[in-house]
């Protein structure tokens, strides 16, 4: 059966970890009994700080491993809602490095290996929080390769953080599908020459009309759709 496009012309998929494939929100939603009325509010601050430190320190040509970002970026959120105790910290902390994988990305990633694709992920994640969190969600043996931007020394949009993934995989970067839920992210795959497919599952809208996606779907699972 002839893949839908841009499969149709992709040697390899490469996913975004961090809210693609992995709810970046599940560490609070097991633990929001303890955390109170704020612990939609305190996932949402954890989340935009943690991002924004990433982007802050590439503009400033910096780096830290970002799970040093996660850890600050957790601490500036409970400083934020002091509601809650701050003592739930390292219950949170364990939480996210096992983060739950969306339910469709098994299947998914197993469709595109019998249809003959590569699938890998590239990720702001540094080596060690993408090697627990892939073996926690039992992705490992799902996926040809597990790329971290720490070799680049800066995080994505950066082009040097985006080349990581063709040279690692011998495959052009023209030949790649690019999945991200965040529409930053599509927007700097776009711009260096991937297929980006951005996975917008909360209906979220439209940014970047100059770096657009070449499909849009709701999850994972309607990239084979």
């Amino acid at each position: 059966m002839p893949l839908p496009a841009p499969l149709d012309h992709a040697d390899a998929v490469v996913f975004d970890a961090y809210g693609t494939l992995l709810d970046v929100h599940s560490a609070v939603q097991r633990h929001a009994a303890a955390i109170g009325p704020d612990a939609a509010r305190l996932s949402e601050t954890w989340r935009q700080k943690q991002l924004e430190y990433s982007w802050v320190l590439s503009l400033c040509g910096h780096y830290a491993p970002f799970w040093t970002l996660t850890e600050r970026a957790l601490d500036h959120a409970l400083a934020r809602h002091p509601g809650v105790d701050p003592a739930i910290r390292p219950d949170l902390l364990d939480a996210y490095r096992s983060l739950d994988a969306y339910p469709e990305v098994p299947g998914t990633l197993d469709a595109l290996r019998r249809a003959g694709l590569r699938t890998a992920i590239l990720s702001n994640g540094d080596t060690a929080m993408l090697a627990a969190a892939v073996t926690a969600a039992d992705l490992a043996e799902r996926l040809d390769a597990v790329l971290s931007v720490d070799p680049a020394g800066t995080f994505k949009t950066a082009p040097r953080a985006y080349d990581l993934a063709p040279d690692r995989l011998g495959v052009p970067r023209e030949r790649i599908v690019f999945l991200s839920s965040n529409r930053w992210d599509i927007a700097g795959a776009a711009a260096y020459g991937f297929a980006p497919v951005w996975v917008n599952r909360t209906d979220q809208p439209d940014e970047y009309p100059d770096l657009e996606p070449v499909r849009v779907i709701r999850s994972l699972d309607g990239l084979l759709a």
